[in-house]
């Protein structure tokens, strides 16, 4: 077994990061931050912690003005701090109900969001803001380049998450199909500092591949209030080894034969859709080096009135090497013709190069915020800009062991991708029991990706250009939203939210095969109406009956999205807007101890964004690429529990749900009608157990289960576990939190427990332990 490692772009950043640390450390030495508690829970924190004194920005101006109509399901900073083993803020979601993000390892970029009624695939149909920042990537629609921006929050920083399932708001933008996810982080009220160190350890044997896989996370944060300037600021370490994301596989062909170098090491497999496979490799074995730094400042210019700044940086240098298992005349075999167990194989020079790459990346995010309230009137504008300054993916064209050294390859650009939003918003108390709620919304999406050829994959400069997908889309939308309470008990939301979408400055070139195309522009208006009944019989109990419509419009990449194989073809830049219609039944308990919930959903979607097999553009020749589907619904109940205290000192927070997910109408592809829909299981459970057995320790033994996935929109991909299979799964966590003084703290953990190997197209995390250590001043 030879290893082929990728080019590092250098350890200028890491050094950078280092260098901020040493001279932040002495400030701001402290325990994991998650011991901040939002303002819902400050008198509790307060009573445990006298020193504790939390401000949270802008969280009740927010929530006000949104007045959202269904019950959020909420986790604060005290539940995450010892139920989760948290490395990415992305973690702090996994006992959520009906929530799964596709996170393949520590620090991973391409980790989208996942909902009780759409699939990891379908990224653009939830939304995810931090303190009103969106950072969901709405240039697409996939688990890849679109997946939400998560690492410009720490886990330390977070105040309180609440999610709210279906578009049954009218503050949001239709990509709140799914649900939104809302994260609050904190300002501190005095000085205050916070280091942790924590480290990761995976055991990953699957095939030819056994290794040690350590990941490692230093960061700090210090903040003070000074009169009316509250500021903090943070920074955060990430370094990880990846399992292998890919596996280089080869069809068996079907006759015997004695040509070819005999070649051994090789593994007996099937694919998804049964067919045998040869494994030959593994490759997307990434080596990932982030750092994340952060400054907040909210001022209080009068009373009543705040600006609140957020800027972040975000800094990612990743390898990505291949191993291959193949071994031929006593050497590493990567490319060429060969003979396997008495059958011919020939393996392509480009067989192991798609998962050997370099990647540098350097986003920017800001946010403005103005917020304040007079009287019975609450009032927000907030503008945010997310942009790709520097974004660059290098990879060869040539095999290894020869591209260790350099030669052919390509070089991917993304630099100015990005967006902009600005919401103004307002809430105002009328006469007869009506708050009324209203805003305008802008937003604004740009992609450019370009690929050039070049000479050196690792070094060199860029050559001719060989591919590129240009585009924009904006967004304008205006909604209002009336809470009327009939009577004390008896509360109706109405409302609605009107869009106006342009698509325009579409461009697609290849250079081979030769495409060359300026896209037509694209505009749209739809009107969404909102309605919810609340009732409250008897103090603590609420029923809800809620109704909402939903227009998706299609992102950039799927407008623009350049289709080169197995013929010439360009996007269809004709997609028409999905249009959901969503309803949910819900009886919700609320007291001291915590909340249960009971919920019935609906959900049907007309002219369905989905990726799928179909007939080019203007041929007769199919490839897969976005297209809409007639008609999609899915339909379920979904429980939760969340109470503190079950039995004195023990906590439980679970969740179980049942979907049924399928395709209605599909004129382009009848075989999918009646199948599930795609990566959307049938029942999903979690579940989480802490006991207190003394004040300072916290003890949780936690699990996740999904019945069986499936990764085509026919239901084609027979067989799960394998790689690019979607199969079901059980994993057990187990996490110790242990405050050693009221300053020192100590977790040990372990994710995946019970060591489940399995796939949901990528294979997942083995086996990994962490610990973490922090101290607070």
């Amino acid at each position: 077994m030879s290893v082929v490692p990728s080019a590092h772009p250098g350890a200028r950043t890491r050094l950078c990061a280092a260098a901020l640390l040493v001279s932040v450390a002495p400030l701001c030495l402290a325990a994991p931050a998650f011991a901040a508690t939002p303002a819902e829970t400050a008198a509790d924190a307060t009573a445990s912690d006298p020193t504790q004194d939390i401000l949270v920005v802008g969280a009740q101006t927010a929530a006000t003005i949104q007045n959202t109509p269904t019950a959020p399901v909420s986790i604060d900073a005290a539940q995450i701090r010892t139920t989760v083993n948290a490395v990415n803020v992305e973690d702090t979601l996994k006992y959520l109900p009906s929530l799964f993000v596709r996170k393949r390892h520590i620090g991973d970029t391409q980790s989208p969001l996942a909902t009780r009624t759409s699939g990891v695939g379908s990224s653009a149909r939830s939304l995810v803001y931090a303190d009103g920042a969106l950072l969901s990537a709405l240039i697409g629609n996939n688990n890849t380049n679109a997946s939400p921006r998560w690492s410009l929050v720490s886990p330390q920083e977070i105040a309180k998450i609440d999610v709210i399932y279906g578009p049954f708001s009218a503050a949001y933008p239709g990509n709140s199909i799914g649900a939104v996810v809302n994260i609050t982080t904190r300002l501190p009220d005095h000085l205050e500092g916070t280091v942790t160190a924590g480290m990761s350890i995976q055991n990953y044997n699957q095939y030819g591949t056994r290794d040690t896989l350590p990941a490692r996370q230093i960061g700090g944060t210090i903040g003070d209030r000074f009169g009316p300037l509250s500021l903090f600021a943070s920074v955060d370490h990430v370094s990880s080894d990846s399992q292998p994301l890919l596996y280089v596989t080869a069809a068996v062909p079907a006759a015997t034969s004695a040509t070819g170098t005999p070649a051994t090491g090789s593994f007996a497999d099937v694919n998804r859709t049964g067919g045998a496979v040869r494994i030959l490799g593994a490759s997307g074995i990434e080596n990932q080096h982030q750092d994340r730094y952060k400054l907040k400042a909210a001022l209080d210019v009068a009373p009543g009135l705040r600006l609140t700044y957020v800027g972040g940086l975000l800094l990612d240098e990743t390898t990505s090497s291949a191993e291959t298992y193949l071994t031929a005349n006593g050497a590493p075999a990567y490319s060429g013709s060969f003979n396997i167990d008495g059958r011919a194989y020939t393996i392509a020079p480009t067989a192991f190069t798609s998962g050997i790459y370099t990647r540098e990346q350097r986003h920017v995010s800001h946010s403005l915020t103005a917020s304040g309230s007079e009287g019975a009137f609450d009032w927000q504008v907030i503008g945010t800009l997310f942009d790709y300054d520097k974004d660059v993916q290098r990879s060869p064209t040539t095999a290894p062991p020869g591209a260790q050294a350099g030669g052919a390859g390509t070089i991917q650009r993304l630099d100015g991708t990005g967006w902009q939003t600005l919401d103004a918003n307002g809430s105002v108390f009328l006469g007869g029991g009506h708050r009324l709620g209203f805003g305008a919304h802008y937003d604004r999406f740009e992609i450019k990706s370009s690929r050039y050829l070049t000479n050196d994959w690792r070094t060199g400069s860029e050559g001719a250009l060989d591919l590129q997908s240009l585009g924009k889309t904006r967004t304008v939308g205006l909604w209002l939203q009336d809470a009327w309470d009939i009577r004390p008990n008896l509360t109706l939301t109405v409302g609605g939210r009107t869009e106006w979408w342009r698509a325009y400055d579409g461009v697609n070139y290849s250079r081979s095969p030769a495409i060359s195309t300026l896209q037509p522009e694209r505009r749209a208006q739809r009107f969404s109406p909102k309605a919810t009944l609340a009732w409250t019989p008897i103090p603590g109990w609420t029923a809800r009956a809620s109704f909402g419509q939903a227009s998706r419009f299609p992102t950039v990449g799927e407008l623009y999205q350049i289709v080169t194989t197995p013929v010439p073809a360009t996007p269809n830049p004709n997609l028409k807007p999905e249009r959901a219609r969503s309803e949910e039944l819900a009886l919700e308990k609320h007291d001291e101890h915590g909340t249960i919930r009971l919920a019935v959903f609906n959900e049907v979607i007309k002219d369905a964004l989905v990726s799928q097999t179909g007939p080019l553009n203007g041929t007769t020749t199919y490839a897969t690429f976005v297209q809409n589907i007639d008609r999609t619904r899915a339909r379920g109940v979904e429980a939760s529990f969340d109470r503190r205290d079950v039995l004195k000192g023990f906590d439980l927070l679970a969740s179980v749900t049942y979907t049924d997910a399928r395709t209605v109408a599909n004129a382009v592809l009848p075989a999918s009608v009646g199948r599930r829909l795609p990566q959307v299981p049938r029942w999903k459970l979690t579940a989480a157990a802490t006991w207190h057995p003394v004040q300072p320790v916290s003890l949780t033994l936690a699990g996740r289960y999904s019945s069986r996935l499936w990764g085509t929109i026919d239901n084609s991909d027979l067989i799960g576990h394998t790689y690019m299979g979607f199969e079901g799964y059980f994993v057990m966590d187990a996490r110790a939190l242990l405050d050693v003084t009221p300053k020192w703290s100590l977790s040990v953990g372990v994710d995946n427990l019970n060591n489940k190997k399995y796939y949901l197209f990528h294979p997942f995390p083995q086996r990994t332990f962490t610990m973490q250590v922090g101290y607070k001043l």
